[in-house]
């Protein structure tokens, strides 16, 4: 019994390896040779490789995830790069344009110099604006050190910005023409033509960003965009200094007396950099 067992065993592996050979034998068959398969071997070599594609497609979709989630590592740390270069880039642009500003805000005050023939003059930098009274005045590092006096004039290259009102050995404040004082007012000019319209300058719109000018007593026709310019009576400003340009003209009821509505030349918001502006014969 138990040799009858063991025989049988001995047929049984003997079989299988029969069974393997000639599958393997099949396939090998199959993969070296270009000849025409039978039924079979298409059978086994579609078995196969559909097996290979069943067991490999969860190592292939593993590998390719794996893959995208390294690509989009490697872009993200590239884009984070890109991130600080575009704000380093921002940073010196700011640098840049605002070193321009001054570069050119000086330039303008230095081509103004050469025109100022019956003034000396004198550069100076806003260094304090009261935010509560942004309108009324500003203080610049100029002082009794370097001769300014009270009621000196100070101007930009766009026009006048206002007079000195106090002093210090080292810096002076500097009352602007939008000041709220109602004392504020400017003997003014109007060219018309060849000729002139005079007025006072009385009033500043902070909403409008306009002047007003009153007491015209003369009925001539005064275009828009008529220049204004400082009449140089007073003996605080000199002539010629402008201030704007007429954006509009009103009339009372009677049309007899006229408000004449002016556009500042300069911006009073943006005031860096001034050119105070002194007489000659206080130079001596």
């Amino acid at each position: 019994m138990y040799r009858r067992n063991k025989l049988e065993k001995k047929y049984m592996i003997l079989i299988v390896v029969v069974i393997v050979a000639i599958v393997l034998g099949m396939i090998t068959n199959i993969v070296r040779t270009e000849r025409e398969l039978s039924p079979i071997e298409k059978s086994v070599k579609d078995s196969v490789l559909l097996v290979n594609k069943v067991v490999y497609a969860p190592i292939k979709f593993v590998k390719n995830k794996i893959t995208e989630y390294q690509e989009k590592q490697n872009l993200y740390e590239k884009y984070k790069e890109l991130e600080k270069k575009v704000k380093e880039t921002e940073l010196i642009n700011a640098e840049r344009l605002e070193l321009k500003k001054e570069v050119e805000d000086m330039k303008k005050t230095l081509e103004l110099n050469h025109v100022l023939a019956e003034s000396s003059y004198l550069n100076a930098t806003v260094v304090n604006r009261n935010l509560g009274y942004w309108y009324n005045t500003i203080t610049i590092d100029k002082g009794e050190k370097n001769g300014v006096k009270k009621d000196m004039a100070v101007i930009v290259s766009e026009g006048l910005v206002g007079k000195v009102i106090k002093t210090t050995a080292f810096n002076s404040t500097v009352k602007l023409l939008t000041s709220d004082d109602a004392n504020n007012k400017i003997s003014v000019k109007i060219q018309v033509g060849d000729q002139f319209v005079y007025g006072l300058l009385s009033g500043y719109n902070k909403k409008n960003r306009t002047f007003s000018i009153e007491g015209i007593s003369s009925n001539m026709k005064i275009p828009k965009g008529s220049i204004v310019t400082t009449t140089g009576m007073g003996d605080v400003f000199p002539s010629g200094i402008v201030i704007g340009k007429v954006k509009s003209i009103k009339t009372d009821n009677f049309d007899l007396a006229k408000t004449v509505i002016v556009e500042g030349s300069v911006d009073y918001d943006d005031i860096n950099y001034v050119t105070i502006l002194k007489r000659k014969d206080e130079d001596k």
